[in-house]
Order: structure tokens, then C-alpha cells, then sequence
């Protein structure tokens, strides 16, 4: 996972099996959880943690790196064409409007998520 946070499903699971105890219910899984801090864990872990009774999962992190690698790609794309409102690699008086228009960026931000 991203950053300091140390994901250990394995708690998930004992934490299921204590309160399933502590209450005295028949079913083995008894909270439902949230899994906080979901984004760069591996498909294993996401699937364990859904085993556990997860029925949410926060992704904030991946969503976001996503997001940005659309805009940082379409930047690098077309950078000749983000240096003004005039002039790019097919001539001085190419107009770049449709280039540097934000929808253009935000769209290619959307597609890569």
C-alpha cells in the first residue's frame, strides 16, 4: 500500500471471529467492515478482505493516481501545444485552443480511471 500504512487483513478475520463470540451469534461475520485504505493493495488482499465481510472499500489514493496519469499523459502528449494560444509543431500560426480547452485534460484524466 502506498505510503506508511501497513494493511493486515488478518485482522478482519479475527475481528469477526471475537465478536462472533463476545455476542454469541451463529453468523460468521457479523460486522459488516470497511476496508479503509484500500489503494495499492493486492488483488489477494482484496479478495481476502472481502472474505472477512468488507463491503466497502475506499480507493481515494488509486483514484486519484489514475486520474493524474491521464492528465500528466495528455500533457506530455501534446506539450508543443500547451506552450501558448498560437504557434505549435505544425506552424507559427496553428491555433492551440482545442489543445489547452481543460475539458481536453480532464477528459483524458476520466478515461484513464
Amino acid at each position: 500500500a502506498p505510503g506508511n500504512v501497513d494493511l493486515q487483513p488478518i485482522i478482519l478475520y479475527n475481528s469477526q471471529k471475537y465478536i462472533q463470540e463476545k455476542i454469541g451469534s451463529d453468523d460468521d461475520k457479523p460486522m459488516k467492515f470497511v476496508f479503509h485504505g484500500g489503494s495499492g493493495s493486492s488483488v489477494e488482499d482484496i479478495q481476502y478482505a472481502i472474505g472477512a465481510g468488507v463491503i466497502k472499500m475506499n480507493i481515494d489514493t488509486d483514484t486519484q493516481w489514475a486520474f493524474w496519469d491521464g492528465v500528466r499523459a495528455y500533457e506530455a502528449k501534446y506539450h508543443d501545444y500547451l506552450q501558448g494560444q498560437i504557434g505549435n509543431p505544425e506552424g507559427d500560426d496553428k491555433p492551440n485552443k482545442k489543445y489547452y480547452d481543460p475539458r481536453m485534460s480532464l477528459r483524458a484524466g476520466e478515461e484513464s480511471m
